[in-house]
Parts: structure tokens; C-alpha cells; sequence
């Protein structure tokens, strides 16, 4: 039965490449009539480079469905063992974003020896390999009637309480654990969530990537021009997902992280005032570094209809939520994605001693 099932993989993934094989031609013939009807040089040299980034983009898109179709025929424990060979490639061979990841985790665990650092990186970059290859077998192992063999949910009863009401959500999870599970699962309970990304450069990427999440019930809204969507969702009661952990800048608000100051969006805090939505903090971790296996954890939850005495502010509501992302990623700081550049200083205007009174 596992011969059959991994002949028929194989199977699928020969069909995968011969389409995409397919699609290129046929972008490249449209293409070609470029070479044969222009004889305007100046125009010709602005088409050829669009052409030429068509075709390229194109290029990368069936890449990544090879390796995605490649990815879904290998089992698991398979996946692990190359992720544990990628992980040493990128972190000790490439040293891919090195010197930033050490300069993080030296401040944020500055007992921790220059040894365990270095661990602490290589197992960083095997949770992300592993995080790859898991949600590309996701939709094929996560069903609604064997999920619970997978994922274990803590503390969750009154965010599903929550969903049940008329009134909108707002979850916050950051680039901590596996987010995309945790959307995948929400979805697959019946709960759509809306999310914010940066649409991708790559149109066919993009197409894809969106595609491939909302089989699942999840809908990505572009960064850039989707406020008004946004504000559509948390008017009808939907859930708003938030990746809460990145840079918001000079103009976000100032919170400790680690011990440092870092910029903090506050749109979420704002969202939850001006909407009536309570905002729930949850991550789903792996657990005991075995693929596809998670606890999904609602850390803590809080009403802006009954706003604890020392949370207030919308300050004091963002300091709350990175708060508890620190909590626990202290937890569990091989699943947190150390390469990103948090603590930024944006020039002299933000002195080393920014958070002195946060």
C-alpha cells in the first residue's frame, strides 16, 4: 500500500512538471513575436527586458512547483533528515544572514555561549526547512476528521466561545512556530481568517502562494493597498490574522523586546479599540521536533470592553502582545526566526537609550 501510494506521488509529481514544462513554451511563444514585429529599438529594449522578467519569473514559478511536488512525494521523516543537511548547509557552510542572527540571539541570550548560539542557529534554519516541507504536506495529511493527531489546542475554549459571537477578532501570532499551520487549522474548522502580506513581485509566485492558502480558507490581503479591505472584514465580525513581530519604523510605537527597544506596529490595538474586537495571542509550536505534530497555544486574550488598570494605552496594549512573544519564544527560541532585523535603529534621531522609560 505505501509502494502504491508513493508510485502514485511520483506519479503526480511527473504531471506537475510536464504542465509547468508546458506553460513555459507556450510564455515564451507568446513572446516571440517581439523578435519578428518591432523595429523600434528603444521600444524593443524596454519590451525585451518585460519579456525577459516575464519569462524569468515564470521560470521561478515552476521551480517552486517542482520542488513543492517533490517535496509532497518525499515522507517526513525524509524531509527531516534533508532539512537537518540543508540547516548545516545555510548555517555553517553559507552563513546566510550569520552575523545578524549571532548579533539577535547575543543580546537576547547573553548567557549563552558563543557554542550555544551556533546550536541554536543551525536549529533555527532546521525549523524553517521543516516548516516547508510540512505545510506542503499539510493539505494532503490534515484532514477535518484526524487533525487532533496532529495539533493539540490549550487554553482555546474561549477564543472558539469568541468566534461564535457577532463580533470580529483579531489574532496576533508573529514568524514564531509554524503560523501558516495555525491558519490552515482555523480553516479548516470552518473559520476563514484574513491575513496581511506584501504581495509578492513575482505575479505567478503570488498567484500561487494565495491560491494555495485559501484552498484552506485563508485570504491574504495586499499590505499595501488593503485597508479598506481590512476595515470591510472587522465590520462584518471576520478574523484578522497579524504576523505582529516585524519593524513598523520610525512613526510605529516604541516597545521593549528582548530587553531592547524595537518598533511595533499598532494598527492592531487601534483595530481592537475602534472596532470592539478582542485580540487574542496564539502560536502553534512544534513539539518535541516531530514533523507535523503541534500545540496549538492561546496565550492570553484581552477585551477592549474590559481593559485591565495597567493596559490602557494603545502603547500599552502593543507592549502587552510583544510581551507575550517573548514569553514564549524564551520557550522555545529554536522555532523564532532569529534572520529578521528587529531591533532596528533608523539613524541618529533614535538613541541607544530609546526605551529608558518603556
Amino acid at each position: 500500500m505505501h509502494l502504491r501510494l508513493q508510485a502514485h506521488g511520483l506519479q503526480i509529481c511527473r504531471n506537475q512538471i510536464n504542465y509547468c514544462l508546458f506553460e513555459i513554451c507556450l510564455v515564451i511563444w507568446r513572446n516571440h513575436a517581439l523578435f519578428v514585429e518591432d523595429v523600434n529599438f528603444v521600444y524593443f529594449e524596454i519590451e525585451m527586458k518585460k519579456r525577459l522578467r516575464c519569462i524569468l519569473d515564470y521560470s521561478v514559478y515552476v521551480l517552486v512547483r517542482v520542488v513543492i511536488s517533490a517535496v509532497q512525494c518525499v515522507p517526513l521523516g525524509v524531509c527531516r533528515r534533508i532539512s537537518e543537511i540543508l540547516a548545516f548547509l545555510f548555517c555553517d557552510v553559507l552563513r546566510i544572514r550569520g552575523r545578524l542572527v549571532d548579533d539577535n540571539l547575543k543580546h537576547a541570550f547573553p548567557e549563552k555561549s558563543r557554542k550555544e548560539r551556533k546550536t541554536l542557529e543551525r536549529q533555527m534554519w532546521l525549523h524553517l526547512f521543516l516548516m516547508v516541507a510540512e505545510v506542503a504536506h499539510a493539505q494532503r495529511e490534515l484532514n477535518p476528521l484526524n487533525w487532533f493527531r496532529h495539533v493539540t489546542i490549550e487554553n482555546g475554549r474561549e477564543m472558539f466561545t469568541a468566534l461564535q459571537e457577532d463580533r470580529p477578532i483579531i489574532l496576533i501570532t508573529a514568524h514564531f512556530g509554524n503560523f501558516e499551520i495555525g491558519g490552515f487549522l482555523l480553516g479548516l474548522l470552518g473559520y476563514p481568517t484574513f491575513s496581511v502580506a506584501r504581495k509578492l513581485d513575482n505575479p505567478y509566485l503570488d498567484r500561487f502562494i494565495s491560491e494555495f492558502r485559501g484552498r484552506t480558507g485563508q485570504v491574504i490581503i495586499d499590505k499595501n493597498t488593503g485597508y479598506e479591505e481590512i476595515l470591510d472584514v472587522l465590520e462584518n465580525n471576520g478574523i484578522m490574522a497579524f504576523l505582529a513581530d516585524q519593524s513598523a519604523g520610525r512613526k510605529g510605537a516604541w516597545v521593549k523586546f528582548f530587553g531592547r527597544p524595537a518598533s511595533a506596529y499598532k494598527a492592531m490595538a487601534l483595530m481592537s479599540v475602534q472596532y470592539d474586537a478582542p485580540i487574542f495571542v496564539c502560536y502553534a509550536t512544534r513539539r518535541n521536533g516531530e514533523p507535523l505534530n503541534f500545540t496549538m497555544r492561546v496565550v492570553d486574550k484581552l477585551d477592549p470592553r474590559n481593559l485591565p488598570e495597567k493596559i490602557k494605552t494603545i502603547q500599552q496594549i502593543t507592549q502587552w502582545h510583544v510581551s507575550k512573544l517573548e514569553e514564549q519564544a524564551r520557550l522555545a527560541p529554536d522555532q523564532y526566526w532569529w534572520l529578521h532585523n528587529r531591533w532596528k535603529t533608523y539613524g541618529k534621531k533614535f538613541a541607544p537609550d530609546w526605551g529608558k522609560d518603556l
